[in-house]
């Protein structure tokens, strides 16, 4: 876990791609986008289907890594509505336990149209200290996190040009990386995501390295 402090707060990197809250005991990940293969097999793209379990695994090591109690899912958790119906047996089974265990919530995003399995659905909660929902609120003041971008951050090291999933944090906002298996991303600096951090004085995108926050400036107010 690499520590970090947003709008009065202390949070973790988990895995580079999840958030822990330590104060709340929860662990946030932000679109899953579960059943996400199988719906493109519907329109003959065949993928590997066994993206939900490789999903659902990775949340479950964050579990036990972070020994969280609770758990936000921050929209677009199934990738269409009749995701949930065509889980398959052992990743159903994998999402039953996970949600047994834990104080499991759904928050709503713009792929969320059908219930869900298990767990609690909401539209977005506010928690005080935070406002959780899928997509950031332009004008939003109070503190805010929010997934939905996708946000990866391209760097040059060593000669190699590197993609990694990436945070993106403002004085006031929070968006997190794709945390589902089969999840692509959007430039850190595209103009959308700058749009949506404001109002703002500087944003970064945060990258997790061995134990150590990297951040990268990628917007600033002229002085």
């Amino acid at each position: 876990m690499v520590p970090f402090s947003f709008a009065g707060e202390e949070l973790a990197l988990v895995a580079g791609r999840a958030l822990y809250w330590p104060r709340e005991q929860a662990l946030l990940v932000a679109d899953l986008h579960l059943e996400k293969s199988s719906f493109y097999a519907r329109f003959g793209q065949m993928l590997p289907p066994y993206d939900s379990r490789e999903t659902l695994e990775r949340v479950a090591l964050a579990i036990r890594e972070t020994g969280a109690r609770r758990v936000f899912c921050l929209g677009d958790n199934f990738h269409d509505k009749a995701g949930a119906a065509r889980l398959e047996p052992h990743a159903a089974g994998m999402l039953d336990a996970l949600t047994r265990a834990t104080d499991w919530v759904w928050i709503a995003g713009n792929h969320d149209l059908g219930a869900v399995p298990s767990g609690t659905s909401v539209e977005e909660l506010d928690l005080g200290a935070l406002v959780l929902r899928h997509e950031a609120k332009a004008g939003e003041t109070r503190a805010e996190l929010s997934g939905h971008y996708h946000p990866k951050l391209r760097i040059n090291a060593r000669g190699r040009s590197i993609s990694r999933p990436c945070a993106v944090r403002s004085e006031r906002k929070l968006i997190l990386p794709a945390f589902g298996a089969l999840t692509g991303g959007l430039d850190a600096g595209d103009p959308a995501i700058m749009k949506a951090m404001q109002p703002a004085r500087a944003v970064d995108a945060l990258i997790g390295v061995q134990g150590k926050l990297l951040q990268f400036p990628l917007w600033r107010t002229a002085a």
